[in-house]
């Protein structure tokens, strides 16, 4: 008997959920790449401040990359780092994570990417009058 009303029907759960790859591409994000000493002075800078986002050590772990809102990528030029869109973030318990997502919130938090550019240029100042620069 048809009684005008849409019957629903629980959708099948698979058993296993699919893979996952270890790294899950975001395009929320963008991502500023810097060498490992110049991006470890910028994030104690941006740590005094206040201001650092997620930050997390590449692959290869000869650089750190720093999640900005995305479109930044478009109006990025620093010498020294580079900006890509989109980024490759791991989970939140891998070891790369140099300053993890944190909070209740699921998504990590970006840094403000003019602020990153300021205590990228300080960090480039302080590397450079200690003799540990040019980068």
């Amino acid at each position: 008997m048809a009684t005008g009303v849409p019957q629903y029907r629980r959708q099948a759960v698979p058993a296993t959920p699919p893979p996952v790859s270890s790294a899950a591409r975001v395009v929320q994000y963008d991502t500023v790449t810097v060498q490992v000493r110049h991006g470890l002075e910028a994030v104690d800078i941006l740590r005094l401040r206040r201001a650092c986002g997620a930050v997390q050590q590449t692959a290869a772990g000869t650089a750190i990359a720093f999640l900005v809102p995305a479109g930044t990528a478009l109006r990025w030029h620093l010498t020294g780092s580079a900006c890509t869109p989109g980024a490759d973030l791991l989970p939140p318990t891998d070891p790369r994570w140099i300053i993890p997502p944190s909070g209740s919130q699921p998504c990590p938090r970006p840094t403000d990417a003019w602020v990153l550019r300021s205590a990228l240029c300080e960090a480039a100042t302080t590397l450079t009058a200690g003799g540990l620069g040019p980068l």
